[in-house]
């Protein structure tokens, strides 16, 4: 009985996903694809507020440019004023920290994008592409090697990418595969990118 009303929950809110992601769309260009087509093609929407991050506009740009060109069933755009937003950023002072998500449309999760990391000769770009790669649902791999967006601080200085690799990417499209960041909580955690 308990998996009945678990498959029927998961069905509603991976239709709830399709049914609004597809809007707009016209009835033929889904009839030629298939329901199971169309709700592997569905892209989520998350919207950022960066309205707080004063100094970071061009690395948040290009941060969220490179994951909107590496994962297809995720988008990031950008909040209209006045509209809640997903992920709220902000500029602050100390070392760059963001909540664990995945992050659900309707939910929140905050980065902290910090000066301290970039005083110390860390990439502004990396540092907000890493940061959105939390609220996405990704933790840290440290330590790890550059090309490993997630390996953050421990990379070294010299560390200038800010593309997910192969292995980043199919972790956050699998979180957000068929509605399944809807199904799946926020960790919730802060994760602080120090050293």
């Amino acid at each position: 009985m308990q998996f009945s009303t678990w498959v029927k929950t998961g069905t509603t809110a991976a239709v709830a996903v399709l049914a609004a992601t597809t809007a707009g769309t016209p009835a033929n260009a889904l009839a030629d694809t298939g329901p199971s087509a169309a709700r592997s093609s569905a892209v989520v929407t998350l919207r950022y507020d960066d309205s707080r991050a004063g100094g970071w506009e061009a690395a948040i740009a290009a941060g969220v440019a490179s994951w909107n060109a590496n994962v297809d069933n995720v988008r990031l755009v950008e909040a209209a004023p006045g509209t809640r937003a997903e992920i709220v950023i902000v500029a602050t002072t100390g070392w760059p920290q963001a909540t664990l998500g995945p992050v659900r449309p309707g939910g929140q999760v905050r980065v902290e994008l910090g000066s301290q990391a970039v005083l110390q000769g860390y990439d502004k770009t990396r540092i907000a592409a890493h940061e959105l790669g939390h609220s996405l649902g990704l933790p840290d791999t440290k330590p790890g090697p550059c090309s490993q967006l997630m390996s953050g601080s421990s990379a070294g200085t010299s560390c200038r990418n800010a593309v997910p690799d192969a292995t980043e990417q199919a972790r956050v499209e699998s979180r957000y595969a068929y509605g399944a960041a809807l199904l799946v909580p926020a960790d919730g955690r802060t994760l602080v990118d120090a050293p």
